[in-house]
């Protein structure tokens, strides 16, 4: 039985999310008001539609758990490479080296393999193995793109308490979203009603 696949209620992207999938990575795990948080890639199905989504595999790849699990993995170091560049933090080595591995994990051309019978052979990893780890270098490679480009001056965390998205800023805008923004500007009224200076 195919599981359901669940779409983030009425959320738009977020700015620069389109140009860059790592952003839209960095995204996918999204926090709620009232505590409640909303993964889209909480399962193998939902995880390759998501890449599906993107262009980065094929809607029947068959992803498993352990592949759902590398791009969660990678979701989190990305996260934690936008939060350390977004506050003006060092980033945590690890990080570093996990974008770094997935960028090179995946072979450029066929790779020497040995049978004892018949000898010297070559051939492409497994498919759904191959095409997660295209998928974890692209993100990971747009995700160092970004980080090294005149955008990055731009990253920011969305300002909109629990939201906990980022955004390209433009201009004065500080929120992911419109539904974001207007939270964000009902605190700051309530607040002045609440406490008269």
């Amino acid at each position: 039985m195919e599981e359901p696949v669940i779409e983030p209620p009425g959320l738009p992207p977020a700015q620069g999310e389109e140009e860059h999938p790592s952003l839209a990575l960095a995204n996918s795990a999204i926090a709620l008001p009232g505590g409640h948080t909303l993964d889209l890639l909480g399962t193998p199905a939902q995880a390759n539609h998501w890449l599906t989504q993107r262009g980065l595999a094929p809607a029947d790849a068959g992803m498993r758990e352990m592949c759902a699990t590398q791009l969660r993995s990678l979701r989190e170091q990305i996260r934690s490479l936008f939060a350390s560049q977004a506050a003006g933090l060092p980033a945590l080595p690890a990080a570093i080296m996990a974008i770094n591995d997935a960028m090179t994990r995946v072979p450029t051309a066929p790779l020497l393999q040995w049978d004892a019978t018949t000898g010297p052979y070559r051939t492409t990893p497994h498919p759904t193995t191959a095409i997660i780890d295209h998928a974890l270098a692209t993100l990971a490679a747009d995700a160092a793109d970004l980080l090294t480009s005149p955008d990055t001056q731009r990253l920011t965390a969305c300002g909109s308490t629990p939201c906990n998205r980022y955004l390209l800023r433009h201009g004065r805008r500080h929120w992911c979203s419109t539904r974001c923004g207007d939270r964000a500007r009902a605190a700051r009224a309530y607040a002045r009603r609440t406490n008269p200076a």
